[in-house]
């Protein structure tokens, strides 16, 4: 072996030692998320996501220990350049799985805190019955829900099953809640509407939908509602299990200057946010006739007049507008194949989340609303949506909210 092949092999020895310890590190999950994090997780979910978790990194450290073993009888040049080359695909895989491992880390880390952990299992449990609604009827599995804090103005999802950064599969559905909405989080069931859209392929057959009925007034319009397929699908979703709790909260994040309410970049799934606004406002009025909705919608015209938006952006604002009464029809009372040829509405219907009925639910159950088992198992969503819809015409404490978040999280959890 000549002087040049000795050097680099004992680099290489080095250097898949070092990547091979690292590597055989990251199965240590205790080092990812603390003792007590883990344990604010239901004992079902924890045990799903550390098998996924400690499957990858063994995977890893398999990788390294390979290359070990190959380089311990590697003798030629060519021998070590095809390690070298595989060490390289070790460290990127390593980085892949790195990020894997610090998003699901920060996200259980959330939960240190056991006040927070008990209030975040309650918007797992939350998250899991809003989907129960609408995927039992058809059959499907509810995947499981872990959310979690972080800071911004817009909630997310990491859906079950999508691929992650190293291609492997998320084992649960990760949803982010935002500090701001803690205590009023619509988002939550925006975010499910995601997954149940994706389990259901209702995305597809809305958008298909949503083109025919604007492609006689605007195809312009009827190609951007195509697009928007998908977002709009979770705040039909969110209306439908909700009311109208969610939209004084969708008004106030998408709000802003002018410009940004009436901005559409380019491959943005979202609507932009003038239409958005009053689309929603659009659904309660289909649903529910005249009501506050509409001093919303009013404020909102007269913030952003539709004029102060580009030649685009208006005709799309105006043929939308006058298509307000069938695209919500199409969204909630259309049948599709995705809920087994009835509409959303058959399985989900948003008379039951009137604020009317809302407040009649709130009176017969008085001051069991918020301990009662019976209404955390069966009126879960509407007992949110009455919640939701008291605190913005209160200006009471969110302390109600939080006990009975937490009251929902420990009953979830004793089920399990």
């Amino acid at each position: 072996m000549g002087n040049d092949v000795a050097a680099e092999k004992d680099a290489l020895v080095l250097e898949v030692r070092h990547w091979h310890r690292a590597s055989t590190a990251l199965t240590d999950l205790e080092v990812l998320a603390s003792s007590a994090s883990w344990q604010a997780l239901e004992s079902y979910m924890g045990l799903s996501i550390r098998a996924s978790l400690r499957a990858l990194a063994t995977g890893v450290a398999a990788e390294a220990g390979v290359l070990s073993t190959r380089l311990a009888t590697a003798a030629g040049p060519d021998e070590l350049e095809g390690i070298r080359a595989g060490l390289l695909r070790l460290r990127r895989r390593y980085e892949q799985m790195e990020t894997v491992l610090d998003f699901y880390g920060d996200a259980i880390n959330t939960r240190t805190s056991p006040r927070l952990g008990a209030v975040l299992r309650g918007l797992d449990a939350l998250a899991v019955d809003s989907m129960d609604r609408v995927l039992r009827p058809l059959g499907l599995t509810t995947p499981p829900v872990l959310t979690y804090l972080d800071k911004g103005m817009g909630a997310s999802i990491l859906r079950s099953g999508a691929r992650l950064w190293d291609a492997s599969i998320s084992p649960v559905a990760a949803i982010k809640i935002t500090r701001h909405n803690l205590w009023r989080p619509t988002s939550l069931i925006h975010e499910t509407g995601h997954q149940v859209a994706h389990m259901t392929g209702w995305t597809a057959e809305l958008g298909a939908a949503l083109y025919d009925r604007m492609a006689p007034a605007s195809v312009l319009a009827a190609e951007a509602w195509r697009s928007w397929a998908s977002e709009v699908a979770a705040d039909v979703y969110a209306f439908a299990l909700l009311g109208y709790a969610p939209l004084p909260g969708l008004a106030t994040v998408v709000d802003g200057s002018t410009s940004k309410v009436f901005r559409m970049p380019i491959g943005d799934p979202h609507p932009f946010g003038w239409v958005r606004v009053l689309f929603n406002v659009g659904l309660c009025r289909s649903w529910f006739g005249p009501g506050p909705w509409d001093n919303i919608a009013r404020t909102w015209m007269l913030r952003h007049p539709l004029d102060k938006a580009s030649r685009d952006v208006q005709a799309i604002g105006k043929a939308s507008v006058a298509q307000l009464p069938a695209l919500a029809d199409i969204c909630t009372r259309m049948p599709l194949r995705a809920f087994g040829g009835v509409p959303l509405s058959s399985l989900a219907d948003p008379h039951c989340v009137a604020p009317a009925e809302l407040a009649r639910l709130a009176e017969r159950a008085g001051a069991s609303l918020y301990t009662s088992s019976y209404l955390q198992r069966l009126e879960a969503m509407r007992v949110l949506a009455w919640t939701v819809l008291n605190g913005q015409s209160t200006t009471g404490s969110d302390d109600g909210v939080e006990l009975w978040l937490r009251r929902i999280g420990g009953a979830a959890a004793a089920a399990a």
